[in-house]
């Protein structure tokens, strides 16, 4: 497995993390904790070395699954956790007060079975509280020894900026893929300017780009996809132009439509760490494929072209998480 570094923090993790969320939330029934163990423990066995989990997932049951499995790796693996949600839940409005985040703190390091935090996220900026204020507790934290890089997730430019001023960013992660390129517009050049480094999340437009996706897909009732209005049955279907041009790039490369996705990520930036998430070994082995697959400026250039004349349909968020994001 390749490795990159974060920008200008020197955290240095695998090219592909892995995205932790829907072993225990979101996307229907949680994996059994032996199962979900076994992959972590798969995911490690590939070079994978670099693990997001949160608070929000499941009120901390990720953070104690993800405690459990990696314990045994600890000092071979760089874990980040998030905080910022009320009570830990995301229907529940945002929460970043000092004293909050401390105590979110003190339960990820207990849950995660860890002495130090390797990258504390907030997840998402609360415009109640000062982003100085979010920067000033977290670098206590880093001073404590209780957390060792700060990160942002979803965050505007001029939150970035300033957060940054008091304590260096390490990395923002947010949405980024092939069907969600807003970040190209503002913020990747702020984070090249700064040196943060970048690790999206959903880079594979939350399995629709794997092209296992389409109109006719039923997801269970408690799939978290059923509220998301791009996953609508209209939107599915015309955004299959996507997928359709990924599978074309795919077929020349002898590829998968997901090892495109992200070979597409990685040759943006070299300092660029896409989370897929899995549940499955067998996508988590296609995913690390990923990591092999050589885009030539060619491509790039064939793929901007075609993309550009596809428009994606629906929102990316019901209305209650859309105005969390972007401040």
């Amino acid at each position: 497995m390749k490795t990159r570094i974060l920008g200008a923090s020197g955290l240095e993790v695998s090219a592909l993390g892995l995205g932790c969320m829907g072993l225990t939330f979101a996307y229907g029934t949680p994996m059994n904790d032996n199962d979900a163990i076994k992959l972590l423990h798969r995911a490690v066995d590939l070079g994978i070395n670099f693990f997001d989990t949160a608070e929000a997932y499941s009120q901390g049951g990720n953070e104690i699954l993800l405690g459990k499995a990696l314990k045994p790796y600890r000092n071979k693996v760089v874990i980040a956790t998030k905080f910022g949600f009320k009570e830990g839940d995301a229907t529940k409005g945002l929460d970043s007060h000092p004293n909050r985040i401390k105590t979110v703190v003190e339960n990820s390091l207990r849950y995660l079975q860890t002495d130090v935090i390797d990258l504390l996220y907030q997840h998402r900026v609360d415009p109640n509280i000062p982003v100085e204020d979010v920067a000033g507790t977290v670098k206590d934290l880093i001073k404590e020894g209780k957390v060792k890089h700060f990160g942002m997730s979803e965050a505007g430019a001029d939150s970035i900026r300033r957060a940054h001023a008091v304590q260096p960013v390490a990395a923002l992660q947010s949405e980024y893929s092939m069907w969600w390129r807003e970040t190209e517009h503002e913020i990747i050049h702020v984070l090249e300017e700064l040196g943060i480094g970048f690790v999206p999340f959903s880079p594979l437009g939350r399995g629709f780009l794997t092209g296992a996706i389409d109109e006719n897909t039923q997801f269970s009732s408690t799939d978290f996809r059923n509220s998301l209005p791009r996953f609508a049955e209209e939107n599915r279907k015309a955004n299959q132009a996507m997928v359709d041009l990924i599978k074309s790039i795919a077929l020349e490369k002898n590829a998968t439509p997901a090892q495109i996705s992200l070979a597409w990520l990685l040759a943006q930036k070299p300092w660029i760490v896409p989370i897929p998430g899995t549940t499955k070994e067998h996508r988590l082995i296609e995913n690390v494929g990923g990591v092999s697959i050589e885009l030539t400026k060619e491509d790039l250039i064939r793929i901007e072209e075609a993309s550009a004349k596809i428009t994606i349909q629906g929102a990316r968020y019901p209305q209650y998480l859309q105005r969390t994001v972007n401040k």
